[in-house]
Parts: structure tokens; sequence; C-alpha cells
């Protein structure tokens, strides 16, 4: 990158890490993005170095994100909360949703400051719909519910699609992601749906075990769930048709699973719906 960005919070500047390595950054550069440095590129190629399909993964769960967005604006949802939403990718959620159904409201949150350099991507929303982004910490529920009601932009008496996309493998045990999930989806009306992936270390063990070590030794949690852990987060949800599959099977396009093996994918999804 060139002039490095700077973000700003109450009229102070924020630590945007680009000395370390980050996630959403080196997931922006697995999809072939811009917006990372030097040592996310480094911390990015030695997991490239282990296993070189992590840009099928990236690829695969960005596809997945678009399919079960679409899926779900037609099923009638019109509220989308997006946790986890990283650097802004097009397209992004709003703009498949609003494509739709444009007046569909979408809030974004993450807790990475460099999301909030660039947040103004996220808010070129259809002027029948509503997008806003706020800065939340999903290991914190309760203020991230909070944050998101005193937006004003949701209504919790009306169903919602809930995307925890690419996110719960940042969140390791000692985090609670069950109670996490739990607590989040208990706010949610009848008729709302979680849309989840998760990367799994079950068709590539060592491979997964290596990234997970490359992750952790440059400063970020990480943890891959098997097929029965990453079910166990739509616990008290119904499960919708495929159920909980490799993402590139999640009803896939006329382009879709045919050339790509489980194992290079490594990523479950699913969706579920509350009643």
């Amino acid at each position: 990158m060139g002039e490095q960005p700077t973000a700003r919070q109450g009229g102070a500047e924020r630590d945007l890490g680009q000395d370390r390595a980050h996630s959403a950054r080196m997931y922006d550069y697995y999809l072939g993005g811009k917006t990372n440095y030097a040592v996310d590129r480094e911390a990015a190629q030695a997991v490239i170095r282990v296993f070189p399909a992590i840009e099928v993964t990236a690829r695969v769960n960005r596809a997945y994100m678009q399919r079960a967005a679409r899926y779900l604006a037609r099923r009638g949802v019109r509220q989308f909360i997006d946790l986890g939403t990283g650097i802004p990718t097009v397209p992004n959620l709003h703009q498949v949703v609003q494509e739709e159904v444009p007046e569909a409201a979408v809030v974004y949150a993450d807790n990475d400051p460099i999301v909030l350099v660039y947040a103004d991507e996220l808010l070129d929303g259809t002027p029948e719909g509503t997008t806003c982004y706020l800065e939340a910490d999903v290991t914190q529920p309760d203020k991230v519910l909070e944050a998101i009601d005193a937006s004003g932009a949701i209504d919790f008496g009306q169903p919602v699609a809930l995307s925890m996309h690419a996110l719960l493998h940042f969140v390791p045990d000692d985090k609670d992601p069950y109670g996490i999930v739990g607590s989040l989806t208990a706010a949610l009306a009848p008729g709302s749906y979680l849309s989840l992936t998760h990367c799994t270390g079950d068709f590539e063990p060592e491979a997964w075990q290596a990234i997970v070590d490359t992750y952790r030794e440059r400063g970020t949690a990480a943890q891959v769930r098997s097929h029965a852990e990453v079910l166990r987060l739509f616990a008290g949800l119904e499960l919708l048709d495929p159920g909980l599959v490799s993402a590139h099977r999640w009803y896939p396009g006329p382009h879709g699973a045919a050339s790509l093996t489980d194992g290079q994918v490594s990523l479950y999804a699913g969706v579920a719906r509350k009643d």
C-alpha cells in the first residue's frame, strides 16, 4: 500500500496495527485486494506455503455470502446484521440484498479499526434502504446488541438475518463461541436466520494445524473446528437444507462445486431458522 490510512474516533487517532499481521488484511490479500501491508502479505504467504488452496477458501466464502444473502432476501428477510464485516470487497452484502429488496436494512459491525477507514464503502446503499457501520466486538454480544439497537436501523421485533461468516474460527473456546451465538440469536425474533461459515481441519488436519499456528504466532487467536463442533453453533435453530455442508456445495451455481474438493475448500456453511 502507499500512504498509510488512519482512523479517528472521538478526535484521537487510532492504532491500526500496521506493524503486525491482521486476519482481515490477510483475508483481503487472499482475495487479491490491495488493503494490506508487507507484514500481512508475509503472514499470508506463510499460510499459502502450507495450504496453497487458502485463496480458494477465501473466494468460496465470499461467493457463499452472496448466495446466502440473496437466498434470505428472496425468503422475505428485510433486515440483515453482518458481524465480522472485514474490509469492504465488492459486492458487499448490502449491495446483494438491496438489489433484491431495495428497502432492506443492513448493519455492519467489526472491531477492527482498519475497517472504520473504509466504512464509507459500506454506506452506499439504495435511497429506500438503510446501511450503517458500527464498531463492536463479537466476544461481547450484549454490547453488540446494545450498539445495534442504539443505531435504530434494526427492529428486533421483526425477523433478522444474522451473518457470521469466517468469524468464529477466530473465537477460541475460552471466549465461549457457543454462548456468543446463543446470546445473539436469543435476541432475534422468530422467523430470523443465522448464516454461518467456519474453517475446518476435517479434510487437511496437518495443514490446518500449521495455519492455526501461523496465526497464533503472529498474535491472532484461531481455532478450526470439526463438523460436529460447528453444528453445535446452530443449537436450538432449525438447520435448513442442504444442512451443514462444504461451502461450495451449499446451493452452488451452474459453475459451483464441480471443480473443487472439500479439502481445497475446508469451510463449512449453513443457514438455520429460528422458530
